[in-house]
């Protein structure tokens, strides 16, 4: 077992110990979801005051609407929410590059094949050359498609992993 895995195991026993919210509702009980990235220097639920049982949070790579919306369309069709906030971050990795260094990294590391299985499913990495321009695009594409009712009310931000203040664009 890796440290890691018994990391997981010892805090689980002690989290576990003393938890007493298994009551808690499937849907979120305040009707919303955060889509932000998967970052380690991001604490949504600290950073954004999420209570257990409150929100859905989704995370990916950059906090791509795009990527996310299987889980968007679960989230509201399924178990009722009725608002988005799509909260991307300063010093985000996805600034940093293009689709093709992603797949030159790929092809170097795993090689050919592995670049094939990209290719052959046609996956875009999603990478994004401004911050505030991601944010307008993401809130936009969500807003233009119609798995996102209009009566959802979708709003943009961004949060500064150097302060910890969140500040919205949309």
């Amino acid at each position: 077992m890796s440290a890691i895995q018994k990391n997981v195991e010892q805090t689980s026993e002690s989290y576990s110990a003393s938890f007493t919210q298994g009551h808690l509702a499937l849907p979120p009980a305040k009707k919303y979801l955060v889509l932000t990235c998967m970052d380690a220097r991001i604490d949504p639920a600290r950073a954004f005051g999420i209570e257990l049982g409150d929100a859905h949070v989704i995370r990916n790579a950059g906090a791509s609407a795009v990527d996310a919306l299987r889980s968007i369309v679960i989230s509201e069709q399924l178990l009722g929410t009725n608002e988005i906030v799509l909260v991307k971050h300063t010093g985000c990795g996805m600034l940093t590059f293009k689709n093709e260094d992603a797949y030159g990294i790929v092809e170097k590391n795993l090689g050919e094949e592995a670049v094939a299985e990209l290719t052959a499913k046609n996956l875009d990495f999603l990478p994004f050359p401004e911050l505030e321009k991601a944010v307008e695009d993401d809130v936009a594409f969500l807003k233009a498609s119609k798995l996102v009712p209009d009566s959802v009310t979708i709003s943009g931000w961004i949060y500064e992993v150097e302060s910890g203040k969140t500040r919205r664009v949309v």
